[in-house]
């Protein structure tokens, strides 16, 4: 054996993840493909879905001038119900890219193409984490649980903007941002232009961000 000779990758990793991660180290053996699909291992999602959230309910309680302790529910209901959906809508993104996945050498070592996890068990774990949210989102007010349900179309049409559109990440941000009009209709049980402009901001925060993230790869790969 020379001393350039590769290591084979062990069946259960992912190529762009790393050994250092909470689930390679803590999470029981066969649950990891489960919390890769949800990019449990990855926070970064998760904030940038709950931070919109934040957004609303800090909006609201300034602009109606009333806090309760029913906002620390909205704050930390919200935050459960961001990393639920996360999981929910990579694992989605994953299902819907199962094919393409296998035929890219980045991505085919994911769980389902690398047949870690099955198409139906897939499946079953999406709608577990999107049930959870539910219960969550049935504790808020009516037009939140309404506008919580609508959230679920640009979630679904995420992982399909890739393929008629130059600029899928601008579904990306309707999905990321949805949190901003939900959060602002649970403390206030409507909607109206404030939390509207607030929601079309954090779309163009999304946008810039991506812009300059794309911008530094391309850097890195030049």
């Amino acid at each position: 054996m020379t001393e350039n000779a590769e290591v084979p990758e062990p069946a259960d990793r992912v190529a762009d993840a790393t050994d250092n991660n909470w689930d390679a180290r803590y999470a029981p053996e066969g649950t990891r493909p489960f919390l890769r699909l949800s990019r449990a291992d990855r926070p970064i999602g998760t904030w940038l879905l709950y931070a919109p959230c934040l957004w609303g309910v800090a909006l609201a309680m300034l602009a109606t001038d009333q806090a309760s302790r029913i906002d620390l529910w909205i704050i930390a209901g919200c935050g459960i119900g961001a990393f639920l959906m996360r999981g929910a809508g990579c694992t989605w993104n994953d299902i819907t890219d199962r094919d393409i996945d296998g035929a890219v050498e980045r991505t085919r070592s994911r769980p389902l193409p690398a047949g870690q996890v099955s198409l139906r068990n897939a499946l079953i774990w999406m709608v577990a984490q999107s049930l959870l949210a539910f219960l969550i989102l049935i504790t808020f007010t009516n037009t939140a649980i309404i506008l919580g349900v609508l959230a679920l179309a640009p979630v679904a049409i995420y992982p399909f903007a890739k393929r008629f559109t130059w600029w899928p990440q601008a579904f990306l941000g309707l999905a990321f941002n949805w949190g901003a009009l939900l959060a602002w209709a649970a403390h206030t049980n409507s909607i109206g232009p404030v939390p509207i402009v607030l929601y079309m901001a954090g779309i163009s925060w999304t946008l810039f961000y991506d812009t300059i993230y794309a911008h530094q790869d391309a850097e890195d790969d030049a």
